[in-house]
């Protein structure tokens, strides 16, 4: 019975080349994050929470690409596993486009709309926090974090290709080489070093746009320098076929939706945790910095299941996508309740490190350890979401992910904050509990095969 749960030597070095460069990809990535937020946090509580609240509405632009490129890359996965690199490279012209496009619109939307969207996480009955210095660092640093989002947009459809091909090699370079230029511009610009003048906020803006240049840079040169059979001539035509646009658009559609839906959802609970005070909405930053460090297991073998079973998928190999699956699924738990087990020992400590507030770091010391405590639910219920996805389907996803935080999660906290007299602490508590539900439901679906589906063998 064990035996159905655990691969052979051969199958984990499968899986260990697709997860070892993701994971030090997004591992660098998400400690210099951390450092960032640490650079911040020393300039005081305001400029923060300032910098925490552009980056919560940045994030919503942020999945919006992601479910663009996820979408086109469930066929650009199946594509490459049944070996056709001309759907690969329609994937990808596919991605540009619709990247670009969502680009530009999130430029004008935040454009014109910055002072309505900050003003949202900020109340005149706050418990602690100048909420008008606060909402003045945030606009200090949205206009130039805006010039970075093309670049991120693009540099996500490279990735996305190359990981769904099997190389997630060069992005890792390209990640590294991006987080390395941020970090010394951070600490240059931020405090004002070597020279340069202290710009605070505006300094931490100006190194990361510089880093998505960067980053940018390196995966299309090294990309079409490499000359991969997938990239070779991708541009030779600029056109896709319009059977094939139609199906990734009827797709992303709802990958997009859930997505920007996702993310507007974790910026209303960010929102309702700003409603007891600017220390919630401060330790609720702190919080996410660190347990993104600590989830890039998780969300790193998310995306290898995707691209083993959406090629085996592709390749018309549904029992090895089924096994792989399965033993997939049980190694991201088993990993994950060890990586939780260290997250709940370190929390205590690494909140000390902000120049902050007692009570944020309190706070935040809590919430830590509830999401160590709940890593191996978040695991499986992450797991379930791309094993649906690999299949396309994406409307399933939809209501895995999107209704139900909007028709479960978002009402109940709601409710809690403003109808009852629960701590935000045990209010947290309440809201990361519900991914047992999730889970379950995913357990479920999954066990039934639903997401078992070539979507590349009509178009």
């Amino acid at each position: 019975m064990l035996r159905r749960f655990v691969g052979d030597r051969a199958f984990y070095k499968m899986v260990l080349v697709l997860l070892v460069p993701m994971v030090i990809h997004q591992g660098i990535t998400n400690f210099v994050n951390l450092l960032d937020n640490l650079m911040i946090g020393q300039l005081g509580t305001e400029q923060m929470t300032g910098v925490a609240i552009v980056n919560q509405l940045i994030y919503i632009f942020n999945l919006a690409i992601f479910g663009v490129v996820g979408g086109a890359s469930i066929f650009g996965a199946q594509f490459f596993g049944g070996g056709d690199n001309d759907g690969v490279r329609n994937c990808h012209r596919f991605k540009m486009y619709a990247s670009l496009l969502f680009a530009v619109s999130a430029i004008l939307i935040f454009t014109f709309f910055s002072d309505g969207l900050i003003s949202l996480y900020l109340h005149e009955n706050e418990s602690g926090g100048d909420i008008v210095a606060t909402f003045d660092f945030a606009k200090q640093y949205m206009p130039i974090m805006l010039i970075g989002l093309i670049p991120s947009a693009l540099t996500q459809c490279y990735a996305s290709t190359l990981k769904e091909c099997g190389q997630t090699f060069l992005s890792m370079v390209s990640g590294i080489a991006a987080v390395a230029t941020n970090c010394i511009l951070n600490f240059v610009l931020i405090f004002g070093k070597f020279g340069a003048p202290a710009l605070g906020v505006v300094g931490a803006a100006i190194a990361t746009v510089v880093s998505r240049f960067v980053e940018l840079a390196i995966i299309v040169i090294g990309s079409h320098r490499d000359k991969y059979p997938f990239i070779r001539g991708v541009y030779a035509t600029l056109k896709i076929p319009r059977k094939l646009a139609s199906s990734i658009i009827i797709k992303s559609t709802p990958l997009v939706i859930n997505e920007v839906l996702w993310a507007l959802g974790r910026a209303m609970i960010a929102q309702l945790c700003s409603v007891r005070g600017l220390f919630a909405l401060s330790a609720t930053n702190i919080t996410d910095t660190v347990v993104n460090l600590f989830f890039i297991i998780f969300f790193s073998i998310g995306n290898v299941i995707g691209i083993v079973a959406g090629q085996y998928l592709g390749a018309g190999e549904i029992n090895k996508a089924k096994d792989s699956v399965r033993k997939l699924l049980a190694a991201n738990i088993f990993v994950c309740i060890f990586v939780g087990i260290i997250m709940v020992c370190v929390s205590p400590f690494i909140p000390q490190m902000y120049n902050t507030d007692i009570q944020v770091k309190e706070l935040a010391t809590l919430f830590l350890v509830i999401c160590g405590a709940l890593m191996p639910v978040f695991s499986l219920s992450h797991g379930c979401y791309f094993v649906l996805r690999c299949g396309g389907k994406t409307g399933i996803t939809f209501v895995f992910d999107s209704v139900f935080n909007w028709v479960c999660v978002i009402p109940m906290m709601f409710c809690l904050v403003h109808f009852t007299s629960l701590n935000i602490v045990m209010i947290y508590l309440i809201v990361q509990l519900t991914d047992l539900i999730k889970s379950v439901f995913g357990l479920i679906l999954v066990k039934k095969g639903v997401w078992i589906n070539n979507v590349v063998s009509t178009v």
